[in-house]
C-alpha cells in the first residue's frame, strides 16, 4: 500500500472513532494534512473497499473501516515512536496510581484493574501468575472443631489462603505442635510451583509413626499451592462493557460467563502491547474465545522485578481510540510493574 493510500485510510480510522458515523471524501478532504482533490479522495477510498480495508455500508457516501483496515492500521501504529502520552494523561494516570495499594500483590493488582477501568471507561480483564514466583513463609494448622481442622498458608507475595481439612479422627496437642514444626521446616522458602504432590510424598516419609494422622494436611498444602498457582482472572467495569451500544449485548453476557478463557488469550501479550478483534475470531486461531463482534481488546503486560506476571485487557467497541489508549496502557502496566518491584524490594 503507498504512503498516500495508508493517509486515507488512517484518516478515516481516525474519524470514525470519533463519530461512529460513515465518512464521505469532503470531510476527509478537509482532515488530510497534505493537499489532494475530493477525486483523488474517491479514487483512494474505492481502491480501499476493493482490497477489503474499507466497508460501503448501505447507501449512504461515506466509508467504514472494516476488521482488516483496522488491523492494518494497529499493525502501524504499535512500532510507530509517534505514540507518545500526553501531558494530561500521565497526569491522571500518575494520580490514579497513587491510590492503588494493598496487603498483597494479588490485592494490588485487583485494585489497578479497578483503577484502569475507571480510567478508560470500558472494561478491564486482568490475569495474574504472580503466586508462581512467591514463596511459603508460615504454615498453620487450627483446630476447628471436632476432627475439623483448618490449614493455613502464607506466601512472600502476601497472599493468605486456607483450606479446611476433615480428619477422620481427632489429633493431640503433640501431634498440632509437631506438625507445625515440621511443616514450616520443610516448607518455608520453597517457590508455591515447587509443591507437588510428588514433592509432599517425599517429605512425607519423614513424618514417620505420624504419617497415617498427618499426610492429609500435607496433601492440603499441595492442594492450596495449585489452587494459588492457578492464573487468577478478573474483570472490572463490566457496566462499561454494557453500556456502549456498539456491542451485542448477549455476547457480552457470554463472555462474562467464560472469563477464565481470556487466560491463554492475555499470555499472548506477554510480548507487549497485543490488540485483538472479536471479529478475528476464524481468521486468527488464537482467538476463539473472544467473540464480541465489533470489539476490540487491548492488551499489555507488567511484571515483578525482570519477570511477566500478568497482563491487563481492555475490552471496548472496535472503534477504541487506540493511539491514546496503547501508550496508555504502556505507561499504566509500567506503573503497576514499578509498585510490585517496590514491593518486593521491601519483602528482601
Amino acid at each position: 500500500m503507498s504512503e498516500r493510500s495508508f493517509k486515507v485510510l488512517e484518516a478515516i480510522i481516525d474519524e470514525y472513532i470519533k463519530s461512529g458515523e460513515p465518512i464521505g471524501s469532503k470531510l476527509l478532504a478537509k482532515k488530510l494534512n497534505f493537499p489532494v482533490s475530493p477525486a483523488t479522495i474517491r479514487n483512494e477510498m474505492a481502491s480501499l473497499e476493493t482490497q477489503g480495508y474499507l466497508d460501503h455500508p448501505h447507501t449512504s457516501a461515506g466509508r467504514i473501516p472494516t476488521v482488516k483496515g483496522y488491523r492494518l492500521y494497529i499493525e502501524r501504529l504499535i512500532p510507530e515512536s509517534s505514540l507518545t502520552l500526553s501531558d494530561n494523561d500521565r497526569y491522571v494516570i500518575d494520580s490514579a496510581v497513587r491510590n492503588i495499594c494493598g496487603d498483597s500483590d494479588e490485592m494490588i493488582i485487583e485494585n489497578a484493574s479497578h483503577a484502569l477501568a475507571e480510567l478508560t471507561k470500558c472494561a478491564v480483564v486482568s490475569t495474574s501468575n504472580i503466586s508462581r514466583f512467591s514463596v511459603i513463609t508460615k504454615v498453620e494448622v487450627i483446630p476447628a472443631g471436632k476432627r475439623v481442622y483448618v490449614l493455613l498458608l502464607v506466601t512472600s507475595g502476601g497472599g493468605v489462603k486456607n483450606k479446611a481439612c476433615r480428619l477422620s479422627f481427632d489429633l493431640s496437642e503433640e501431634q498440632l505442635e509437631f506438625f507445625t514444626k515440621f511443616a514450616n521446616e520443610n516448607l518455608s522458602g520453597i517457590n508455591l510451583r515447587n509443591v507437588s504432590q510428588e514433592y509432599i510424598e517425599k517429605i512425607g516419609v519423614a513424618l514417620g509413626s505420624y504419617m497415617v494422622s498427618l499426610s492429609p494436611l500435607l496433601k492440603a498444602v499441595a492442594d492450596i499451592s495449585g489452587e494459588m498457582t492457578t492464573d487468577k482472572v478478573k474483570f472490572e467495569g463490566e457496566s462499561n462493557l454494557i453500556a456502549f451500544e456498539d456491542l451485542q449485548k448477549q455476547e457480552i453476557l457470554s463472555i462474562l460467563k467464560n472469563r477464565n478463557a481470556f487466560t491463554e488469550l492475555l499470555d499472548n501479550a506477554f510480548s507487549g502491547i497485543n490488540v485483538i478483534f472479536g471479529q478475528e475470531k476464524g481468521e486468527n486461531e488464537k482467538n476463539d474465545t473472544f467473540t464480541i463482534s465489533n470489539s476490540g481488546l487491548i492488551a499489555g503486560n507488567f511484571r515483578k522485578g525482570e519477570q511477566t506476571a500478568g497482563s491487563f485487557g481492555v475490552i471496548g467497541p472496535m472503534r477504541l481510540d487506540y493511539k491514546k489508549l496503547i501508550p496508555y496502557i504502556e505507561y499504566f502496566a509500567d506503573e503497576v510493574t514499578r509498585i510490585l518491584s517496590e514491593t518486593e524490594d521491601n519483602q528482601e
